[in-house]
């Protein structure tokens, strides 16, 4: 890596939208930093499963997750409630 060295933080979801952003960043020639965070949604196990896989999958120079509750602390939310 050098200082000219192109990259690219994606907030990887695990899902599709986050996997065509990463594919279209490494495609352009980005080095690949991926960021996951879980914040209690229902499926958080799978996403984050699906994130690394990603991550692996494309060699990404570094996959970062984070562990946050803030949305609990707004309220209920369709991803995080029954």
């Amino acid at each position: 890596m050098t200082d000219e060295t192109k990259r690219a933080v994606v907030l990887a979801s695990g899902g599709m939208d986050s996997a065509t952003a990463a594919v279209e960043a490494q495609e352009q020639g980005y080095e690949l930093y991926l960021l996951h965070t879980s914040y209690g949604q229902n499926t958080e196990a799978k996403e984050f499963e699906c994130a690394r896989a990603l991550a692996e999958r494309l060699d990404a120079r570094d996959f970062l997750h984070i562990e946050t509750d803030h949305l609990a602390r707004i309220g209920a939310s369709s991803l995080t409630d029954d």
